[in-house]
């Protein structure tokens, strides 16, 4: 499965006052392990930012003004991202702006979905954490992911940034263990022993070494802090206890 983590920064909150995109920022996964590959891409607006929109990603129409526009990178763009399943914080945002650009060059380049699918991540972490905050910055502190160098928005560092968190909210099985502990190593077989178990009588039991034990624990200790608290695993707490 091909993932393409993305984001963009624009001069102002609503395509529909003709804000435009002036940064494109993407992290290629394949198979839930980063690729190494991106693209990353400043555009010139060819119009002013609203009001705290340039503070906010420390760019300025003086930065922009040698790079190029839209239309000499959009082919580039769709070529990176085509056949993806795009992964996007808050994505109506981000997506609406890039059919909005794509609407300038005409008919024929067509919208986002005619050539890709959509998964927002917002979603998910709001069917996560219900009730929290969960903006990218909110969701790097739960979830550990280290953000102390994002000091402005940036598409292809929030875009990175993103990536640890999603592969956070969708750990799943392989966090919990069934599958390598560490991107790129492989799931180790483990030979289990079989027991003829007997038609009446007692059964056979089988107990933890002390080894084993102590690997469980630390497994739940990771889970612990992952979770922010208990995990499944522990045991009940019981009232008055």
């Amino acid at each position: 499965m091909r993932q393409i983590i993305l984001d963009t920064e624009t001069t102002g909150l609503e395509w529909k006052k003709g804000n435009r995109v002036v940064e494109i920022g993407c992290v290629e996964l394949l198979e839930r392990r980063p690729t190494g590959r991106t693209y990353h891409q400043y555009i010139n607006p060819q119009r002013e930012f609203e009001q705290g929109a340039a503070e906010v990603t420390g760019l300025s129409l003086e930065f922009l003004a040698d790079k190029p526009l839209f239309a000499d990178i959009a082919d580039e763009f769709l070529a990176f991202i085509e056949g993806a399943e795009l992964v996007i914080h808050n994505a109506a945002f981000d997506v609406g702006f890039l059919d909005y650009e794509l609407s300038r060059l005409g008919e024929h380049y067509g919208r986002l979905a005619d050539r890709v699918t959509v998964e927002d991540s917002l979603l998910l972490a709001r069917q996560r954490f219900p009730g929290q905050r969960n903006s990218l910055d909110a969701l790097c502190k739960r979830l550990g992911v280290d953000n102390t160098h994002r000091q402005l928005h940036g598409a292809l560092l929030d875009a990175q940034l993103l990536c640890d968190v999603y592969l956070n909210l969708t750990a799943g099985q392989r966090e919990i263990g069934f599958g390598g502990d560490e991107p790129g190593t492989p799931s180790q077989s483990v030979a289990m022993p079989v027991f003829a178990v007997p038609a009446s009588g007692e059964r056979p039991r089988v107990r933890p070494t002390v080894d084993e034990m102590a690997a469980h624990e630390a497994r739940l200790e990771k889970l612990r802090k992952k979770a922010g608290g208990r995990c499944l695993w522990d045991p009940p707490v019981l009232e008055g206890a």
